[in-house]
């Protein structure tokens, strides 16, 4: 699968797994652009995942350790995330791994630099994806 094909597989995937696959892309890759993020708990125990990931990525969207990069990125992620034309938590997982591998590149980094970041956050992505969708009992 490849970063240009990973909407495809989102809506294939069921609730419990995008909230999973969501996780990981804001606690875990994230790390890789300098946005460390804890989730307040307290607003997410218990609940579905069709209330906990919108929650989840609010508390996330609030964490911008680059304000003016964040904006940027957000409105490229969601402009591309538009254009997949999906719906409902499949859309919210396709925004945040775009947000989130456009936030990896460094500011000073050449393009080439820059195009290796994103193809390696993009197979990590697809990686993971794979991974979780098994688990879930999904075989793409």
């Amino acid at each position: 699968m490849s970063d240009l094909a990973l909407h495809e597989y989102l809506p294939r995937v069921p609730d419990a797994a995008l909230q999973e696959f969501i996780e990981w892309c804001v606690l875990e890759q994230a790390k890789a652009a300098e946005c460390n993020f804890t989730p307040d708990r307290s607003k997410l125990d218990n609940l579905p995942p069709a209330d906990y990931i919108p929650k989840l990525v609010d508390q996330f969207m609030k964490v911008k350790p680059d304000p003016i990069k964040a904006g940027l990125v957000a409105a490229i992620a969601g402009k591309e995330a538009d254009k997949h034309a999906l719906s409902g938590l499949a859309i919210v997982a396709d925004f945040v791994s775009l947000y989130v591998k456009y936030l990896i590149p460094k500011e000073g980094s050449t393009r080439e630099q820059a195009e290796e970041l994103l193809t390696k956050a993009s197979q990590h992505q697809c990686e993971k994806l794979t991974e979780i969708a098994n688990k879930h009992g999904i075989k793409f």
